[in-house]
């Protein structure tokens, strides 16, 4: 990944831990200073901790010039000028490039789980850090998805049907993989050319209609809401959508993935966050908020 002349990777490493190699270039006195520092092997307390946050004499006069960071003195942030710290001393001759190590990996450890590899940075920053962050995180949660797939199924189509009123055509959701409690629902939806909407969205280029990706999201958060037990009973009835994007469109052959998350449920409403995937590319993102009604029995003939 890059950010004008910054750069920052991550490959597979030689261990199974964390290795972090940064390259960072600043005007003089500072120079070139290359860090390595292996995450588990070396001391993070008397390696990384004591590296300081820093700014160049530039900096620090353009941000106290806009009202920022008047209460601090050079004594207090290392302050950096052509001939060397200002009323300060470097605690090492690599301070600069051992402190944004320490950044790279605190942005890192949003991520949330052990990462192993190895990571190559090159006048890396918050906001770069913050992208392979991101894109760490769709990359698990990708595959976490995929792998579901092959897995037991919580709820195959009967136990659906006798949760959910929709039947034919508009009954989306195939399969439900995996329920977290009353927190997170995963299901598909397969879409094969014989769904009836095909017909006529479109004949010469068929593609899933976006309300119907947004209904399959929506069946999928109603089965996740009546996993409440107060619930039991009750309907989960479409009360309004926001935030709705389209990000790709979905056509024959493919399997949507859909996500549910709950956000917040009451006595009367249920308010839910869902994704729908094709792979690892979200194709549909909405939240959807429910009322919860009455189920009226049904009638047989």
């Amino acid at each position: 990944m890059t950010n004008g002349d910054a750069t920052l990777d991550a490959l597979p490493g030689p261990t199974d831990k964390l290795e972090i190699i940064y390259d960072f270039e600043g005007p003089p006195p500072v120079g070139r200073q290359i860090f390595a520092f292996h995450l588990g092997d070396d001391d993070f307390m008397t390696q990384l901790a004591p590296a300081r946050t820093f700014a160049f004499e530039a900096e620090a006069r353009d941000m106290q010039s806009r009202g920022l960071a008047q209460h601090l003195s050079p004594k207090d942030v290392l302050v950096i000028s052509p001939t060397g710290p200002i009323e300060n001393q470097f605690r090492f001759v690599d301070e600069c490039a051992r402190h944004k190590a320490l950044d790279l990996i605190g942005d890192l450890y949003l991520v949330g789980r052990p990462i192993r590899g190895r990571i190559l940075a090159h006048k890396s920053g918050h906001t770069l850090n913050h992208l392979l962050a991101k894109r760490l995180v769709a990359q698990f949660d990708s595959g976490s998805r995929e792998a579901m797939v092959g897995r037991d199924t919580a709820l195959d189509i009967r136990r659906i049907q006798r949760i959910l009123p929709h039947r034919y055509p508009m009954l989306l959701v195939d399969r439900v993989l995996e329920i977290v409690g009353d927190q997170k629902a995963t299901g598909i939806k397969n879409v094969t050319f014989n769904d009836i909407f095909f017909q006529g969205h479109y004949p010469g280029t068929p593609i899933m209609p976006g309300v119907l990706i947004v209904e399959a999201m929506a069946q999928l958060g109603g089965l996740l809401l009546s996993q409440k037990l107060e619930h039991t009973g009750k309907l989960a009835v479409l009360l309004s959508m926001d935030k709705v994007k389209m990000r790709q469109p979905v056509v024959p052959g493919d399997q949507l993935i859909l996500e549910a998350i709950t956000v917040r449920v009451k006595s009367r409403t249920g308010h839910v966050r869902c994704k729908a995937f094709v792979g690892d590319k979200l194709a549909c993102e909405a939240d959807i908020k429910f009322m919860l009604v009455d189920a009226e029995p049904e009638i047989r003939p």
